[in-house]
């Protein structure tokens, strides 16, 4: 459970990550010690897992996002496949899903024939991975790492 000021506080990193203790105190009406203990104590319980830089995919040569849809051929497969895109640098994200596909793979690549190239040698040669379905995006409309925050109290 969120108090209110956890809830005002991670709305505002949200969106501006590198605010200052003092910018943040401000905004929560505390000092700024209290503002970064707050803070230190959402990233003690989890709620706050890290902190990273938002690159824009297409100016850093990546211009091209990619979901993939993967079916295994057998459950005990997963841990091998789990480990396998954890070390593939061109996944973004990675979802075990419902309904007919097992993940559902977000991938940046620098174009087609990249994409091609991950496929065919990165992904497939997978063991375990039986059938893959590629969607390719032509434009995205929203994208966001923000996490709805709801004020509980």
């Amino acid at each position: 459970m969120l108090l209110n000021l956890d809830s005002k506080a991670l709305r505002l990193l949200m969106k501006q990550g590198r605010v200052t203790w003092t910018d943040l105190a401000q905004h929560l009406g505390l000092s700024a010690p209290a503002a970064a203990d707050r803070v230190h104590r959402l990233e003690q319980r989890g709620i706050i897992r890290g902190y990273a830089a938002l690159v824009d995919p297409e100016a850093a040569g990546y211009p091209l996002t990619a979901f993939v849809a993967v079916v295994l051929d057998r459950p005990d497969r997963r841990a091998a496949f789990l480990k396998r895109v954890g070390a593939l640098p061109e996944i973004a994200e990675c979802h075990h899903v419902a309904g007919d596909d097992d993940y559902l793979l977000k991938v940046r690549c620098r174009g087609t024939a990249d994409l091609d190239r991950f496929l065919i040698e990165s992904l497939k040669t997978t063991p375990g991975v039986v059938r893959t379905r590629t969607t390719i995006v032509l434009s995205t409309a929203k994208e966001s790492v923000a996490v709805p925050i709801a004020e509980d109290r």
